[in-house]
């Protein structure tokens, strides 16, 4: 199995909501709609076996020294095979090539980032433009049980 790497394009809009509809769900995953994916298509990096989708994430820029690593996901068959840790590889160097100084990861997996180097941080350090834009339409607000983590770059 050969994994590639590449940045989204619109064509893959459906397969990329295809793939998160079951953490969507679930509520591990915030659910976004076809027109917001468009808008934001160029944050995101996808992982392929052949044609078959088997992983993203999008890296979202809040400000000109954060950004955050949002909607991680792997097809199920496909985990435990670095496929997400190649991904957030990808998302930390194309966020240091950008000049940005930190990356943000609101997540139920813990160990996985702190494996990467994240660290855990209070919530009330998160911007407030993210809790208004983002945390209000998750179904757990605002009792949430996502731990928020940093990494420096």
């Amino acid at each position: 199995m050969k994994i590639e790497y590449v940045k989204a394009t619109l064509a893959d809009i459906s397969k990329m909501q295809e793939l998160v509809r079951p953490e969507v769900e679930s509520g591990i995953i915030l659910d976004r709609n076809e027109d917001e994916v468009a808008t934001n298509i160029r944050s995101y990096t996808l992982a392929f076996d052949g044609s078959t989708l088997v992983g993203f994430m999008a890296l979202h820029i809040h400000t000109s020294y954060l950004a955050e690593i949002r909607s991680l996901v792997v097809k199920e068959g496909y985990r435990g095979q670095q496929i997400g840790q190649n991904l957030i590889q990808k998302a930390l160097d194309e966020a240091k090539s950008l000049g940005l100084q930190r990356v943000l990861s609101l997540t139920y997996k813990q160990a996985f980032f702190e494996r990467l180097g994240f660290v855990e941080i209070p919530k009330e350090s998160l911007p407030e433009h993210k809790i208004w834009a983002d945390c209000i339409k998750c179904k757990h607000f605002p009792i949430c049980n996502e731990i928020s983590l940093i990494k420096n770059l």
